[in-house]
C-alpha cells in the first residue's frame, strides 16, 4: 500500500494529533469535573508517549530506508516528523497553560495544594527527611559521569530521571525517580480545609545533597527518554515492499532512543552534553515543563473525598433477559441477546463462560484472546472447563502491541492446564473478538456464538464503549465454527456467506455494499452510508466514499480517532459529514449501516476501514440479523449522530469545532443519553 501523496488525503500521523487535541479539549471543558479533567491530561500524556514510541519511531526509521524505496512509497519522513514536532510543541505549551492556569488554581480552590521544594514548610522538613531515608533512598541508582572520559549512559524507556549538574562542569550525574516503588505523589498534610501534596520528584530534589554529599550541586533538571517500540511494518505495508523495508533496516537496534523530554529551563550547554551522551539528534530533543509523565495523574489522590470532583457514578444496568436468566443457552436459542459496554456489565460474558464450563452438555469452547486481562473470572472459567473435560481452544494473539509478554504467559498457563492453545501466525494478527460454545442437546449439536467489538477484558469493558451479541443463529455459528477450523489449520478458507471475515471477504463485501449505494443514488433510489469506526485510513475505501459522495450518496460517519479522508470539500466530498465524540468513555465500537433502498443492512464487529484490518488481520464483521437488536443498535447509533455536547466536527481545516446546538434544540450528550435509553429499555 502506498502512502497517500496528494491533497485528497490526510497523513494519518498528522491527523492523529487532531484526535489527541480533542482529548486536550476535554481537559479544559468545565462540563467535566476537576479530577476528570486531570485524567484527560493524563490520557493526553499517555497517548503521546505511545505515539512517539510507535508512530514517530517508525517515521525516524524510514529515514534509513533506501532512497529508491522511499521514493516508490512516496515517503517523506523528515518533513512529516518536523510537522509533528511543531504541532506537538504547540499542544504541550497549551497543556502547560491548562495545568498551571486552570488545574492548579481549581485544586487550590478546593483546598488541595501541590507544593514544590521551594515551598516546603518547616513542619514538613522532619517528615520529608525521614521519608527520603526510609522509603526512597534504597531505590535510587545514581550514576556519576566524568565528561572528559568516554561515557555510555543507558536510560530506561519512559522512566523519570534527574540530570544533575555541578560547579565542576566536567562532572554530571543522573539519578532515577523511583515512581514504581514509591508512587508519584506524597501527602504532606491533611485536615478538613487544607490538603498539601507533593511530587516524589520534589522530595528527591530537596534531599539531593544527601545523594552527592561531597559535590556542590549547580542544577537539577527532570528528563525522560522514549525508546522505539518494535517496528510494525506489517501494519501498513505488505509483500515485497515490507520485506525490502525490513531488509533495509536489518542493522537497526530495537529500543533505540527516539525522544528526550527535558525541562525547558535546562541551559543550552547542558542540553548539548546530554544530547551527545545519548547520541540524539536535535530533532529528538523536546522541551517540556518541570515535570514529565503526566500519565501518573491517573493516580492523583483526592484527600477531600469530594464526589463532585469526579463523574457521577453510573451503575451498570441490568440486562432485561440475561439478568434473570438461569440458563443462557435456552434464552439465546430463543432470541439474539445484545450487550453494550460499559453501560452493562461484562459479568454477563463471564457468567456465560462459567455456565459453559460447568454444563455437562457443553463439549467445546473456542475463544480468541487479543489482550488478555490479569487473572479474571473468564480465564478461571476457561481453566475450569479444561479440568471438567471440555475441549478448550484458545487462540492467543502473541503480537498484540505492548501486551505480548502477558499474552504469551497466559497461553502457557492454558497449555499447562491442557487447553489447545494456538498462537498467532507470522504477519497475521487475530484481532477478532469471538467465542463459540458447542453443546450436545440430545442428538443435536447446538452452537452458541459471541461476537463483539471489544476485547474479552473486564477492566477495559468499564471504560470502552463496545457492542456484542450472543446468538444461536445457525447461519452465523456454522461460519464461525469454520473460521475456528481455519485458525486451527483444519481448513484453508472459511467459505462464509453471512459473516465478513478478513482477510478473506471483508474488503470485497464492503466494496459491493458501497457500490450498491452508488448505483441506487444514480437510479434515484434511497442511498445512504452510515459508519462508525475508530480510524479510517484505507485508500481504496476512501476513494469509494469520494465516488459515493460524487454520486449523491449521503455519507455520515462517526470516527473517534484519525481519518485520512478529507470531508466537506466541494467537488470531492461535499456529501460526507464526519463527527467525533470524545467523552467520559472511549468510543470503540464499529457499526456499519447501508440504506439499501429502504431495506437496511447493518453490520458490526472488530474491523476499522484500515488496510491492516481489511487485509492482514483475522477480523469478524457480523450482520445484525435480529430485528429487535438491529433497532436497538440503530437507536444507539442515531443518538451518537445527534450528539451536540461532546461531538466535534472533522472539517477540512481540522479545527475540532464542537457541533453547535440549534436554538431550542435539546442537549444531547450521547453517552449519557445511551445510558438513559438502555435503562428505560431494560428496566421498564
Amino acid at each position: 500500500m502506498q502512502q497517500p501523496n496528494d491533497d485528497r488525503f490526510r497523513h494519518r500521523d498528522l491527523n492523529w494529533l487532531s484526535f489527541n487535541e480533542r482529548v486536550l479539549q476535554e481537559a479544559t471543558d468545565k462540563i467535566n469535573p476537576l479530577y476528570e479533567r486531570i485524567k484527560f491530561l493524563a490520557i493526553f500524556s499517555s497517548n503521546l508517549d505511545e505515539y512517539f514510541r510507535v508512530r514517530v519511531s517508525q517515521l525516524r526509521q524510514m529515514k534509513r530506508v533506501k532512497k529508491s524505496i522511499r521514493k516508490k512509497l512516496a515517503l517523506r519522513p523528515s518533513r512529516i516528523t518536523k510537522q509533528i514536532i511543531e504541532k506537538v510543541k504547540d499542544q504541550q505549551d497549551r497543556f502547560g497553560d491548562i495545568y498551571h492556569k486552570e488545574i492548579i488554581p481549581e485544586l487550590a480552590a478546593n483546598g488541595i495544594h501541590i507544593l514544590d521544594a521551594n515551598h516546603f514548610k518547616s513542619e514538613h522538613k522532619e517528615f520529608l527527611s525521614s521519608f527520603f531515608n526510609t522509603k526512597i533512598e534504597k531505590h535510587l541508582k545514581p550514576i556519576r559521569l566524568n565528561l572528559k572520559k568516554e561515557n555510555e549512559l543507558f536510560l530506561e524507556n519512559s522512566v523519570l530521571y534527574f540530570l544533575i549538574t555541578f560547579k565542576n562542569e566536567d562532572n554530571i550525574a543522573v539519578v532515577n525517580i523511583p515512581v514504581e516503588d514509591c508512587g508519584r505523589f506524597v501527602t504532606l498534610n491533611k485536615d478538613d480545609n487544607n490538603h498539601e501534596i507533593t511530587y516524589l520528584d520534589e522530595i528527591i530534589r530537596n534531599e539531593a545533597y544527601k545523594i552527592f554529599p561531597e559535590d556542590d550541586i549547580n542544577g537539577i533538571y527532570e528528563i525522560k527518554l522514549s525508546r522505539d517500540a518494535e517496528l510494525y511494518i506489517d501494519d501498513i505495508y505488505e509483500g515485497v515492499l515490507a520485506e525490502k523495508i525490513y531488509s533495509s533496516l536489518e542493522q537497526r537496534t530495537d529500543g533505540q532512543p527516539t525522544r528526550l523530554l527535558y525541562d525547558a529551563n535546562m541551559p543550552k550547554e547542558v542540553q548539548k552534553k546530554i544530547r551527545k551522551l545519548l547520541k540524539l539528534g536535535k530533532i529528538d530533543m523536546m522541551p517540556g515543563g518541570q515535570y514529565h509523565n503526566f500519565k501518573d495523574f491517573f493516580s492523583f489522590p483526592n484527600p477531600t473525598d469530594n464526589k463532585k470532583l469526579h463523574f457521577k457514578e453510573l451503575p451498570a444496568l441490568p440486562h432485561k433477559v440475561l439478568d434473570k436468566s438461569t440458563n443462557y443457552f435456552k434464552d439465546i436459542a430463543k432470541k439474539d441477546q445484545s450487550l453494550h459496554f460499559p453501560f452493562m456489565s461484562f459479568s454477563y460474558v463471564e457468567k456465560f463462560v462459567k455456565m459453559a464450563a460447568e454444563d455437562d452438555q457443553v463439549t467445546e469452547i473456542s475463544i480468541s484472546l487479543y489482550r488478555v486481562a490479569d487473572e479474571s473470572d473468564l480465564t478461571n472459567s476457561l481453566m475450569k472447563a479444561v479440568e471438567n473435560g471440555k475441549r478448550v481452544t484458545v487462540f492467543v494473539e502473541a503480537k498484540a502491541r505492548f501486551d505480548e509478554e502477558n499474552n504469551i504467559s497466559w497461553g502457557r498457563k492454558f497449555e499447562e492446564k491442557g487447553a489447545n492453545v494456538i498462537y498467532s501466525y507470522p504477519k497475521v494478527k487475530v484481532h477478532s473478538k469471538i467465542m463459540l460454545i458447542t453443546r450436545q442437546e440430545g442428538d443435536r449439536k447446538m452452537r452458541y456464538a459471541y461476537i463483539g467489538t471489544g476485547n474479552f477484558n473486564s477492566e477495559t469493558s468499564e471504560i470502552y464503549c463496545d457492542h456484542a451479541i450472543f446468538t444461536a443463529n445457525s447461519n452465523i455459528t456454522k461460519e464461525l465454527e469454520r473460521l475456528f477450523k481455519v485458525l486451527e489449520g483444519e481448513l484453508i478458507i472459511p467459505r462464509e456467506k453471512n459473516l465478513l471475515i478478513s482477510p478473506f471477504s471483508t474488503r470485497q463485501e464492503f466494496i459491493k455494499l458501497i457500490y450498491n449505494e452508488i448505483e441506487n443514488a444514480r437510479a434515484g433510489k434511497k442511498a445512504r452510508i452510515t459508519a462508525k469506526m475508530n480510524s479510517l485510513e484505507d485508500q481504496e475505501m476512501i476513494e469509494l466514499l469520494y465516488k459515493a459522495s460524487d454520486a449523491g450518496v449521503e455519507v455520515r460517519m462517526l470516527i473517534r480517532g484519525f481519518t485520512c479522508l478529507i470531508p466537506g470539500v466541494k467537488g470531492l466530498s461535499e456529501n460526507i459529514y464526519i463527527t467525533s465524540v470524545v467523552d467520559r468513555y472511549l468510543e470503540h465500537g464499529r457499526i456499519y449501516l447501508f440504506e439499501n433502498d429502504g431495506n437496511e443492512l447493518m453490520y458490526y464487529g472488530s474491523a476499522d476501514w484500515m488496510n491492516r484490518n481489511l487485509d492482514r488481520r483475522i477480523e469478524v464483521i457480523s450482520p445484525v440479523l435480529d430485528e429487535d437488536v438491529k433497532k436497538e443498535f440503530k437507536d444507539i447509533l442515531e443518538i451518537q449522530l445527534s450528539d451536540n455536547v461532546k461531538a466535534r466536527i472533522q472539517d477540512p481545516e481540522e479545527t475540532n469545532q464542537y457541533v453547535e446546538r440549534k436554538k431550542g434544540e435539546k442537549k444531547i450528550r450521547s453517552q449519557y443519553e445511551i445510558y438513559e435509553y438502555l435503562k428505560e429499555k431494560h428496566t421498564s
